[in-house]
This record gives structure tokens, C-alpha cells and sequence, in this order.
């Protein structure tokens, strides 16, 4: 069947790309005795290597290579004429010449049953081209090969992947001991057969195993210095100049394969690896150390980390907030935030991001909302609302009052009312009101006192004192109580008309509600 070419000569691609397969030595496939190839020009180099094979009776096979290949054909395509005339062999020298252009790794001749023998000028050419020539025997089909082939890659791939497997083992297994970083970097030279390092953020190497790969001290000292500036060009710019910096880069100096990635703790730290050569399967097992140093060196290994961990234990052990507070940060105020976002539910991810843009790491993910705690420093709450406000693009949110550490559960109350009031009223950020008023006139235990005695009838039940609540503070809005309280209107009705029932009030007399509002408030 002829093959035919869907792409125009322009699009050709000038360099080939290797296809993403296991490569497979050619030197394998010629030692399979079943086959019998045998090669018969080019290069006899054991690092040749083919990634899949493929048949074709084109004259020009250009087009349809990917590079990599080893291409099979049975001479079908070869004029009488061939190697005839005053210029034998140019026919074969077009020939090899864009195979070797499209990056095919060998050519594979079959013998039978076109042709008896290889044509003599055919050999010539793939010596003079650099590429491999194989004799495929009468016996042997092309389809036998690509099986062999394949079978050969598939013993590849599962060689691969249990040496990326064991080295996670091994690697997870250093993560744990009582000296993580170096045990992790041994254990990824080990594997590697090379030298691993860590990069500071000011460049300085902080930890490094094994040796690196290159004989010489002169190597050595070039080797090394190129691996340090490799990290640089994967680690984060300061000053937030020149553009995003790439996740990972290498390189090759000396005969020495190089890489570098950048750790994802966003602090600037850069593991650099330098191996004697590049196996399948490296790729994966650096990218495995890199997330772990990555864990290793974030932020929670910091001293910050672990006073906020501390701050933890001691809470679940007893301790009083204004007791840990010290722990999580040097300032003694604090504010709320509950944050609902504009698309969908929340996951960690993106309350870790919120969290960041607030510049607390103390988040949350409550449901379908965000809680976050945010130092507020000596700030008042429209100074902190104020400064919160240019960060919370995509969320809808309530910010509690100034508090300090004892009043944290009041400022979660308080955020989380001022966020209904924000979906009810479509505000993107509604603050709790802490302006003083004729509230501070009365002694904080009178005010509960007398909150205790108006609200008694209906203390006893969270739905109506809520539903009360949040419709004296939408003006009596049927329909925004609602949307704050994700209930359908007529049960705000019903609700509303059973707490003046019982308690026994006309709820239209501003004189009342504004009784009622002081009441809550103090509740």
C-alpha cells in the first residue's frame, strides 16, 4: 500500500523528535538468536539505541520518520537502474542521507524477496552516512522484528520501573530517619551513580553525597561549578525581576550529565544532581527527591513551623489561646476572616493560596468556606479590612473585629455572621461593626444579664435566635435572610412570626428591635 502524507514539506520538522519510548539497545536486538540479524555496515557503537520499528517502501522515507527508528525495507522502492551509470550509488547515497536527517537510528534490509543479497552500494552508503546496516535473514518478517522490538521495550520499561520504584522505597525510607536531608541526598547519589547537593537560596551549598563523576581534579572543580550555576538558573529571582524562573534545567559539561530543580518551598533552596550518564528512569527518581527535600525544607521544618506545632500541643493539652498566641506570632491582635469563594468548593490548595495572600498560615477549609487567623499586628479593624481587601479578589468574605487571643472564638463568630451579611446583601467583604456605641455605656454583665432575660423564650432553640439575628441585622429582609441563611423565605416568615410569638412582642416597633439587636449582641 502506498503511504501518502497528510503534512506539507514546510511543516517538516528540521530537528526529529524521539519518540517518549523505552530505547532499546540495538546490540540487543542483534543478539536475539531467533532473529538472526546480523549487521553489515555503519557503526558498530553499543550505545546505539532504536525506540520503535517501522516499515516503509517510500523512496523518500523522510516524512514519515519521528527519529529513532529502525526503519525496514525490502529494496521494493530501488530502481533497475541503481548504481548503474558514471555515478554508482548516488541513488543509495539520496537514500541513507535523509534517513539520517530524519534521525533514524538503523536501517533493516530484508533479503528475500526482492532482492538475494544486500546491493553492494547500499552497504557503501550507510558506511560513508554513519548508519547501522542490518541483514534481515529470508526467515525472518518484519513483524517478527517490531515484536522483538516492542518485547524488548516492554523488558525496558519493567527494568524502569522497579528501579523507580525501589529508589522511592529507599528514598522514603532515608525521609524518615533522624537526619533526612543528608540520608536523602546519599540515597539519590547512590541511585544516580553521581553526586547530589543542596543549594541554599544565597547559592552556598548546604548538604551534597557522593562524588561527582569526573576524573581530574581540574574536571572536577568545572563539573562542580557548573552544577552551582545550574542551580542558579532555576532558582527563584529576588525582587520578583526577570520573569518567573524554570521549574528544572540541565545541562552536560565534561561528559558529566547535570540537573537542577528548584524545591517547592518558594524559599529558593535548589537540589543539583550530576550523574556519569542519563539512564531512563533518572528523571523521575531526582523529581522523587526533589518533592521530599522539598517537605524537608519548607516552611513547617522552620522554627516558625514548629512554634506553631508547639502552639498546637499546647492547646489540645489544655493551654489558655492567650497562652500560645506568643508562639504563632510577635503580635498580641488579631482578626477573622471566613472567605467563601466565587467558583467552586475549596480545597487545600486554594485556601493554602488565600492564606498566603493574607499572609497567615493559619487556614481552615470549613465546608464550603475558608477560616483564616491573621495577625493584625497594632492595627485597628478598617486599617486591617482595608489592607485585607486588595487580596481576596474571587471571594466573598466577612472579617471579624480586632481581639485578642482570648476572644478567638468571638472573632470566628463575628466573621462568620459579617460573611452571611456579605452574601445576603452581595458585598464582597463586610466587616463586623466594633465602632463604639451606646452598647459601651453598659457593663459587659449587665448587658448579658439583661440579654438572658429578654431571650429567654427562645434561648433554648440556635434556629430562631440565628434566623432573628441575621433578619434585624438585613432590616428585615425576607429575602436576604434568606440567602444568608441557605433557607427557603417562607421559613425565615414562619421562624420570624414564632420568635415574636414567644416572645410575646410587636416586631414592626423599631423601639423592639432595637431592644432585641442590643440583646443579641450581648448574647
Amino acid at each position: 500500500m502506498e503511504e501518502r502524507s497528510t503534512m506539507p514539506d514546510a511543516a517538516v520538522p528540521a530537528v526529529p523528535a524521539v519518540p517518549p519510548t523505552p530505547p532499546v539497545p540495538l546490540a540487543a536486538l542483534l543478539a536475539r538468536e531467533d532473529l538472526g540479524l546480523r549487521q553489515i555496515a555503519g557503526p558498530r557503537d553499543p550505545a546505539t539505541v532504536i525506540h520503535w520499528a517501522h516499515t516503509s517502501e517510500m523512496a523518500d522515507p523522510y516524512p514519515y520518520l519521528l527519529g529513532g527508528e529502525l526503519l525496514l525495507t525490502a529494496g521494493v522502492h530501488i530502481p533497475e537502474a541503481a548504481g548503474s551509470g558514471t555515478r554508482p550509488g548516488t541513488y543509495f547515497d539520496a537514500y541513507v542521507s535523509r534517513i539520517v536527517e530524519a534521525g533514524g537510528a538503523a536501517l533493516g534490509f530484508g533479503v528475500a524477496p526482492v532482492h538475494d543479497t544486500v546491493p553492494r552500494a547500499l552497504v557503501e552508503a550507510c558506511d560513508r552516512y554513519g548508519l547501522p546496516l542490518v541483514e534481515v535473514p529470508p526467515r525472518t518478517t518484519f513483524s517478527g522484528v517490531a515484536r522483538a522490538v516492542w518485547q524488548l521495550m516492554a523488558q525496558a520499561r519493567h527494568t524502569e520501573l522497579r528501579r523507580v520504584t525501589e529508589a522511592q522505597q529507599s528514598l522514603a525510607a532515608a525521609a524518615a530517619r533522624p537526619d533526612p536531608v543528608p540520608s536523602v541526598l546519599r540515597q539519590l547519589a547512590q541511585r544516580v551513580g553521581g553526586r547530589a547537593a543542596l543549594y541554599a537560596p544565597d547559592g552556598g551549598e548546604v548538604a551534597a553525597a557522593g562524588r561527582l563523576p569526573a576524573p581530574g581534579a581540574g574536571v572536577e572543580v568545572e563539573v562542580g561549578s557548573a552544577l552551582a550555576g545550574l542551580a542558579g538558573v532555576v532558582r527563584p529571582a529576588t525582587g520578583g525581576s526577570g520573569g518567573p524562573a524554570p521549574s528544572s534545567a540541565s545541562d552536560t559539561v565534561a561528559g558529566v550529565h547535570l540537573a537542577a530543580y528548584a524545591l517547592g518551598t518558594g524559599q529558593g533552596f535548589v537540589l543539583g544532581v550530576a550523574a556519569p550518564r542519563r539512564d531512563p528512569g533518572d528523571h523521575t527518581i531526582a523529581s522523587v527527591g526533589a518533592v521530599l527535600l522539598s517537605l524537608l525544607t519548607g516552611e513547617h521544618q522552620s522554627s516558625t513551623g514548629a512554634a506553631r506545632s508547639s502552639a498546637l500541643v499546647r492547646l489540645l493539652l489544655g493551654a489558655a489561646p492567650e497562652e500560645v498566641a506568643p508562639l504563632l506570632d510577635a503580635g498580641e491582635r488579631w482578626v477573622v476572616v471566613h472567605a467563601l469563594p466565587d467558583g467552586p468548593a475549596p480545597d487545600a490548595v486554594a485556601a493554602s493560596a488565600l492564606g498566603a495572600a493574607l499572609g497567615s498560615p493559619l487556614v481552615d477549609v470549613a465546608g464550603d468556606a475558608v477560616r483564616v487567623l491573621v495577625p493584625a499586628g497594632c492595627r485597628e479593624a478598617g486599617a486591617v479590612a482595608g489592607a485585607l481587601a486588595g487580596a481576596l479578589a474571587g471571594w466573598t468574605c466577612g472579617v471579624s473585629a480586632v481581639v485578642g487571643a482570648r476572644e478567638w472564638g468571638l472573632a470566628d463568630t463575628q466573621a462568620a455572621r459579617a460573611l452571611s451579611r456579605a452574601r445576603a446583601t452581595r458585598a464582597r467583604l463586610v466587616r463586623h461593626g466594633d465602632r463604639p456605641g451606646l452598647a459601651g455605656l453598659v457593663p459587659p454583665a449587665e448587658a448579658a444579664a439583661h440579654a438572658r432575660t429578654v431571650l429567654a423564650p427562645i434561648a433554648d432553640n440556635p434556629a430562631l435566635l440565628d434566623t432573628l439575628r441575621t433578619w434585624l441585622s438585613l432590616h428585615g429582609s425576607w429575602d436576604r435572610t434568606a440567602v444568608a441563611l441557605s433557607v427557603h423565605r417562607n421559613t425565615v416568615r414562619q421562624r420570624i412570626a414564632r420568635a415574636a410569638t414567644l416572645l410575646n412582642t410587636d416586631l414592626d416597633d423599631p423601639d423592639v428591635r432595637m431592644n432585641l439587636w442590643f440583646a443579641l449582641s450581648h448574647a
